[in-house]
C-alpha cells in the first residue's frame, strides 16, 4: 500500500503554492509514496482579496480537517503574518478539534515550509511558533535540518529556508522563489517522504 504524503498549504499570492508544487515532486520521487497537494479554505471574502490584488485560487482541492487523518505524513505550508502562520492556516488548525479528541494525528510525521516578506520577517520564528499546533496533536515534527547541504550556507544571493524547512522571500510580492529555494523545497519533499515511508514500514 502506498505511503500517502499530503502537502497542505495556504497561499495568498502563490509563493507558498510554488514551493508546494516542488515539495510534491520531491515526495513523489520516492518509490512507494503517493503525494497530493491540498489548499486550506480561504477566510477572506472575494471583495477583500480583490482589493489586495490577490490572484484567483489555483485548481487545487480544498481539504477538510477530517481528511488529514487519511495521510501517513503531512507537510504544512503558509506565509507569515508578524512572525506566525497566516490566519487562514491558523483557522484551519482551530477546526481540527475533533481530530485532537480522537488523537487521529498522533504519531504522524509533519513538516513545515513557509514564505516571508523580508529577511527579518520570520524564516525561523514562523515555523517555530507553528510547532505548537503539531505538538498538541502529538505529531512528530520532521525538520529538514542541514540535509540540503552546502547550498543552505550560500551567501552569494538572498535565499529563504532554514533548518526548519524550505522557505522563500516574497518581498512586496514581486519576488518569486529562486532556483535554490525550489531545489530546497524538492529536497524537503524527498527527505520527508523517505522518513514517512520508514515510519510506516516500522509500524
Amino acid at each position: 500500500m502506498a505511503v500517502k504524503v499530503y502537502v497542505v498549504y495556504y497561499s495568498t499570492y502563490g509563493h507558498v503554492g510554488k514551493l508546494a508544487e516542488e515539495i510534491k515532486k520531491g515526495a513523489s520521487s520516492i518509490e512507494g509514496v503517493e503525494a497530493k497537494i491540498w489548499q486550506v479554505p480561504e477566510t477572506l471574502p472575494e471583495e477583500v482579496l480583490g482589493k489586495m490584488g490577490a490572484p484567483p485560487k489555483p485548481d487545487v482541492p480544498v481539504i477538510t480537517p477530517q481528511e488529514l487523518a487519511e495521510a501517513d505524513g503531512i507537510l504544512f505550508g503558509f506565509p507569515t503574518r508578524f512572525g506566525m502562520m497566516a490566519a487562514q492556516m491558523k483557522a484551519f488548525f482551530d477546526a481540527t478539534g475533533g481530530l485532537w479528541r480522537e488523537q487521529s494525528l498522533a504519531g504522524k510525521p509533519a513538516g513545515i515550509f513557509f514564505s516571508t516578506g523580508t529577511q527579518g520577517g520570520g524564516q525561523e520564528t514562523t515555523p517555530l511558533t507553528a510547532i505548537t499546533q503539531l505538538t498538541h496533536h502529538g505529531m512528530v515534527f520532521v525538520p529538514v535540518g542541514y540535509t540540503f547541504g552546502a547550498k543552505l550556507f550560500g551567501m552569494d544571493q538572498v535565499q529563504g529556508g532554514s533548518p526548519y524547512g524550505a522557505g522563500t522571500f516574497a518581498a512586496d510580492g514581486s519576488r518569486w522563489p529562486s532556483e535554490v529555494e525550489l531545489e530546497h523545497a524538492f529536497h524537503q519533499g524527498k527527505y520527508f517522504a523517505g522518513i514517512a515511508k520508514k515510519l510506516k514500514g516500522s509500524a
